[in-house]
Protein backbone atom coordinates (compact mmCIF):
# COMPACT_ATOMS: atom_id res chain seq x y z
CA UNK A 1 0.00 0.00 0.00
CA UNK A 2 1.35 3.43 -0.94
CA UNK A 3 1.61 5.71 2.04
CA UNK A 4 0.45 9.31 1.64
CA UNK A 5 3.05 12.06 1.40
CA UNK A 6 1.74 15.52 2.09
CA UNK A 7 2.99 19.06 1.98
CA UNK A 8 1.44 20.94 4.88
CA UNK A 9 1.81 24.35 6.49
CA UNK A 10 1.74 23.62 10.21
CA UNK A 11 1.55 25.80 13.31
CA UNK A 12 3.98 25.50 16.20
CA UNK A 13 2.23 24.43 19.41
CA UNK A 14 5.21 24.07 21.70
CA UNK A 15 8.94 24.68 21.48
CA UNK A 16 11.03 24.07 24.57
CA UNK A 17 14.17 22.51 25.96
CA UNK A 18 13.81 18.80 26.66
CA UNK A 19 17.20 18.00 28.19
CA UNK A 20 20.51 19.82 28.08
CA UNK A 21 20.80 21.35 24.62
CA UNK A 22 18.15 19.11 23.08
CA UNK A 23 14.84 20.72 22.16
CA UNK A 24 11.34 19.51 21.28
CA UNK A 25 9.35 21.20 18.54
CA UNK A 26 5.67 20.22 18.54
CA UNK A 27 3.47 21.23 15.60
CA UNK A 28 -0.21 21.00 14.79
CA UNK A 29 -0.22 18.73 11.72
CA UNK A 30 -3.67 17.17 11.13
CA UNK A 31 -2.73 16.21 7.58
CA UNK A 32 0.57 14.45 8.31
CA UNK A 33 0.12 13.26 11.89
CA UNK A 34 -2.49 10.52 11.36
CA UNK A 35 -0.38 8.81 8.68
CA UNK A 36 2.93 8.55 10.56
CA UNK A 37 4.39 5.11 11.24
CA UNK A 38 7.34 4.51 13.61
CA UNK A 39 10.69 5.35 12.04
CA UNK A 40 9.48 7.80 9.42
CA UNK A 41 10.68 11.38 9.09
CA UNK A 42 9.60 14.83 7.90
CA UNK A 43 11.37 17.41 5.78
CA UNK A 44 11.19 20.85 7.37
CA UNK A 45 11.73 24.22 5.69
CA UNK A 46 13.56 26.24 8.33
CA UNK A 47 11.99 29.71 8.68
CA UNK A 48 14.32 32.64 8.11
CA UNK A 49 16.99 30.56 6.41
CA UNK A 50 16.49 32.17 3.02
CA UNK A 51 19.91 31.26 1.63
CA UNK A 52 19.37 27.53 2.23
CA UNK A 53 18.04 25.66 -0.78
CA UNK A 54 17.24 22.40 0.93
CA UNK A 55 14.90 21.40 3.72
CA UNK A 56 16.12 19.61 6.84
CA UNK A 57 15.11 15.99 7.62
CA UNK A 58 14.04 15.10 11.17
CA UNK A 59 12.95 11.79 12.65
CA UNK A 60 9.48 11.90 14.14
CA UNK A 61 9.52 11.65 17.92
CA UNK A 62 5.76 11.62 18.57
CA UNK A 63 2.68 11.75 16.36
CA UNK A 64 -1.08 11.52 16.75
CA UNK A 65 -4.17 12.55 14.80
CA UNK A 66 -3.53 16.28 15.28
CA UNK A 67 0.18 16.83 15.87
CA UNK A 68 3.76 15.68 15.40
CA UNK A 69 6.89 16.39 17.44
CA UNK A 70 10.54 16.34 16.49
CA UNK A 71 13.60 16.44 18.71
CA UNK A 72 16.77 18.27 17.71
CA UNK A 73 19.98 19.81 19.01
CA UNK A 74 21.30 23.13 17.64
CA UNK A 75 24.60 22.10 16.07
CA UNK A 76 24.67 23.58 12.55
CA UNK A 77 23.40 26.61 10.72
CA UNK A 78 19.94 25.15 10.10
CA UNK A 79 19.27 23.83 13.58
CA UNK A 80 20.71 26.95 15.21
CA UNK A 81 18.24 29.01 13.20
CA UNK A 82 15.41 26.85 14.54
CA UNK A 83 16.01 28.03 18.11
CA UNK A 84 14.12 31.25 17.33
CA UNK A 85 10.95 29.47 16.18
CA UNK A 86 8.09 30.61 18.42
CA UNK A 87 4.69 29.09 19.29
CA UNK A 88 2.09 30.22 16.79
CA UNK A 89 4.62 30.49 13.96
CA UNK A 90 3.91 28.51 10.79
CA UNK A 91 6.31 26.06 9.14
CA UNK A 92 6.25 24.18 5.86
CA UNK A 93 6.58 20.39 6.21
CA UNK A 94 6.68 17.48 3.79
CA UNK A 95 5.87 14.07 5.21
CA UNK A 96 5.60 11.49 6.43
CA UNK A 97 8.59 10.23 4.45
CA UNK A 98 10.42 6.94 4.16
CA UNK A 99 9.71 3.39 5.24
CA UNK A 100 9.79 2.86 8.98
CA UNK A 101 10.07 -0.03 11.42
CA UNK A 102 7.71 -3.02 11.31
CA UNK A 103 5.65 -2.97 14.49
CA UNK A 104 3.18 -5.82 14.87
CA UNK A 105 1.74 -8.36 17.28
CA UNK A 106 4.13 -11.10 16.10
CA UNK A 107 7.11 -9.43 17.78
CA UNK A 108 7.35 -11.03 21.23
CA UNK A 109 10.86 -10.05 22.38
CA UNK A 110 11.71 -6.54 21.13
CA UNK A 111 15.12 -5.07 21.96
CA UNK A 112 15.76 -1.45 21.06
CA UNK A 113 19.30 -0.09 20.69
CA UNK A 114 19.71 3.67 20.51
CA UNK A 115 22.42 6.26 20.33
CA UNK A 116 21.80 10.00 20.65
CA UNK A 117 18.77 11.14 18.66
CA UNK A 118 17.89 7.50 18.07
CA UNK A 119 16.31 7.37 21.51
CA UNK A 120 13.59 9.78 20.41
CA UNK A 121 13.19 8.08 17.03
CA UNK A 122 12.55 4.73 18.73
CA UNK A 123 9.90 5.96 21.15
CA UNK A 124 7.05 5.36 18.68
CA UNK A 125 8.39 1.84 18.10
CA UNK A 126 8.14 1.03 21.79
CA UNK A 127 4.76 2.71 22.16
CA UNK A 128 3.36 0.69 19.25
CA UNK A 129 4.45 -2.73 20.52
CA UNK A 130 1.98 -5.09 22.19
CA UNK A 131 4.88 -6.59 24.17
CA UNK A 132 7.16 -4.47 26.31
CA UNK A 133 10.90 -4.96 26.10
CA UNK A 134 14.25 -3.35 26.82
CA UNK A 135 15.86 -0.30 25.30
CA UNK A 136 19.65 0.03 25.45
CA UNK A 137 20.61 3.71 25.40
CA UNK A 138 24.13 4.87 24.70
CA UNK A 139 25.73 8.30 24.66
CA UNK A 140 29.03 10.07 25.21
CA UNK A 141 27.83 11.66 28.47
CA UNK A 142 24.72 11.91 30.62
CA UNK A 143 23.67 14.95 28.55
CA UNK A 144 23.17 12.66 25.54
CA UNK A 145 20.72 10.29 27.24
CA UNK A 146 17.18 11.21 26.23
CA UNK A 147 13.56 10.22 26.81
CA UNK A 148 14.20 7.87 29.74
CA UNK A 149 10.96 8.84 31.48
CA UNK A 150 9.02 8.33 28.24
CA UNK A 151 10.06 4.69 28.00
CA UNK A 152 9.62 3.97 31.67
CA UNK A 153 6.12 5.46 31.55
CA UNK A 154 5.09 2.70 29.11
CA UNK A 155 6.77 0.00 31.24
CA UNK A 156 9.89 -0.54 29.18
CA UNK A 157 13.15 -1.49 30.86
CA UNK A 158 15.87 1.11 30.26
CA UNK A 159 19.58 0.16 30.24
CA UNK A 160 21.90 3.17 30.07
CA UNK A 161 25.57 3.34 29.11
CA UNK A 162 27.78 6.40 28.73
CA UNK A 163 31.30 6.50 27.41
CA UNK A 164 32.48 8.66 30.31
CA UNK A 165 30.50 6.81 32.98
CA UNK A 166 28.55 9.93 33.99
CA UNK A 167 25.27 7.99 33.89
CA UNK A 168 24.55 4.29 34.03
CA UNK A 169 27.23 1.84 32.98
CA UNK A 170 30.56 3.06 31.61
CA UNK A 171 31.35 1.96 28.07
CA UNK A 172 29.59 1.32 24.78
CA UNK A 173 25.94 0.43 24.48
CA UNK A 174 26.79 -2.84 22.74
CA UNK A 175 28.53 -4.11 25.88
CA UNK A 176 25.25 -3.92 27.79
CA UNK A 177 23.50 -5.61 24.89
CA UNK A 178 26.10 -8.41 24.89
CA UNK A 179 25.56 -9.06 28.59
CA UNK A 180 21.82 -9.19 28.11
CA UNK A 181 22.08 -11.66 25.23
CA UNK A 182 24.53 -13.85 27.17
CA UNK A 183 22.12 -14.05 30.09
CA UNK A 184 19.20 -14.77 27.74
CA UNK A 185 21.07 -17.62 26.05
CA UNK A 186 22.00 -19.20 29.38
CA UNK A 187 18.49 -19.02 30.86
CA UNK A 188 16.99 -22.46 31.68
CA UNK A 189 13.89 -21.61 29.67
CA UNK A 190 14.69 -18.83 27.17
CA UNK A 191 11.92 -16.50 26.13
CA UNK A 192 11.04 -15.75 22.52
CA UNK A 193 13.91 -14.99 20.15
CA UNK A 194 15.02 -11.34 20.34
CA UNK A 195 14.31 -8.98 17.48
CA UNK A 196 16.41 -5.81 17.28
CA UNK A 197 15.36 -2.26 16.38
CA UNK A 198 18.27 0.17 16.17
CA UNK A 199 18.74 3.86 15.47
CA UNK A 200 21.92 5.83 15.93
CA UNK A 201 25.33 6.44 14.34
CA UNK A 202 26.54 4.01 11.69
CA UNK A 203 29.30 2.36 13.80
CA UNK A 204 26.67 1.41 16.37
CA UNK A 205 24.32 0.14 13.66
CA UNK A 206 27.04 -2.03 12.20
CA UNK A 207 27.87 -3.45 15.63
CA UNK A 208 24.21 -4.40 16.15
CA UNK A 209 24.10 -5.87 12.65
CA UNK A 210 27.21 -7.98 13.29
CA UNK A 211 25.67 -9.48 16.43
CA UNK A 212 22.35 -10.19 14.78
CA UNK A 213 23.88 -11.79 11.70
CA UNK A 214 26.26 -13.92 13.77
CA UNK A 215 23.42 -15.43 15.82
CA UNK A 216 20.68 -15.41 13.17
CA UNK A 217 18.51 -12.72 14.74
CA UNK A 218 16.39 -10.22 12.88
CA UNK A 219 17.62 -6.63 13.21
CA UNK A 220 15.95 -3.55 11.77
CA UNK A 221 18.34 -0.63 11.28
CA UNK A 222 17.48 3.01 10.63
CA UNK A 223 20.42 3.96 8.46
CA UNK A 224 22.26 7.20 9.18
CA UNK A 225 22.84 9.06 5.90
CA UNK A 226 22.89 12.75 5.01
CA UNK A 227 19.86 13.61 2.91
CA UNK A 228 19.28 16.24 0.26
CA UNK A 229 15.83 16.29 -1.27
CA UNK A 230 14.27 13.65 1.00
CA UNK A 231 12.07 12.27 -1.78
CA UNK A 232 14.47 10.13 -3.82
CA UNK A 233 15.40 12.58 -6.59
CA UNK A 234 18.92 13.75 -5.72
CA UNK A 235 20.60 10.39 -4.90
CA UNK A 236 22.71 11.91 -2.10
CA UNK A 237 21.70 9.37 0.56
CA UNK A 238 22.31 6.09 -1.27
CA UNK A 239 23.26 2.88 0.56
CA UNK A 240 24.58 -0.38 -0.85
CA UNK A 241 22.11 -3.22 -0.33
CA UNK A 242 21.97 -6.78 -1.56
CA UNK A 243 20.23 -7.21 -4.88
CA UNK A 244 17.25 -9.50 -4.27
CA UNK A 245 17.23 -10.41 -7.97
CA UNK A 246 20.90 -11.34 -8.22
CA UNK A 247 23.31 -14.00 -7.08
CA UNK A 248 25.26 -13.84 -3.85
CA UNK A 249 27.53 -10.83 -3.84
CA UNK A 250 25.42 -8.71 -6.17
CA UNK A 251 24.37 -5.35 -4.80
CA UNK A 252 22.42 -2.27 -5.83
CA UNK A 253 22.12 1.28 -4.60
CA UNK A 254 19.07 2.01 -2.44
CA UNK A 255 17.87 5.48 -1.54
CA UNK A 256 17.74 5.77 2.24
CA UNK A 257 15.06 8.47 2.05
CA UNK A 258 12.62 6.33 0.05
CA UNK A 259 13.59 2.65 0.19
CA UNK A 260 14.69 3.25 3.80
CA UNK A 261 15.60 4.64 6.19
CA UNK A 262 14.85 1.28 7.83
CA UNK A 263 16.43 -1.87 6.40
CA UNK A 264 16.76 -5.39 7.79
CA UNK A 265 20.42 -5.97 8.61
CA UNK A 266 20.89 -8.75 6.06
CA UNK A 267 20.05 -6.29 3.28
CA UNK A 268 22.97 -3.99 4.09
CA UNK A 269 26.32 -4.30 2.31
CA UNK A 270 28.90 -2.83 4.68
CA UNK A 271 32.10 -3.75 2.81
CA UNK A 272 33.16 -4.36 -0.75
CA UNK A 273 34.16 -7.96 0.05
CA UNK A 274 30.76 -8.98 1.42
Amino acid sequence: MTRPMLSETVAVRRHEILHGEYRVLEMTAPGIGPHVTPGQFVHLLVPGLDDALLRRPFSIYRADHVSISILYKPVGKGTRAMVDIAPGQTISLIGPLGNGFPVNDAIKHPLLVAGGYGMAALYMVAAGMTETGTIFMGGRTAADILCVDDFRAIDWTVEITTEDGSLGRRGLVTAALDDYLSNWKSAPIPTATPEFFACGPNPMLRAVSDRARHDGYTAWLSMDRNMGCGVGACLVCVQKVRDPRGANGDWIWARVCTEGPVFECNQIVWDEHE
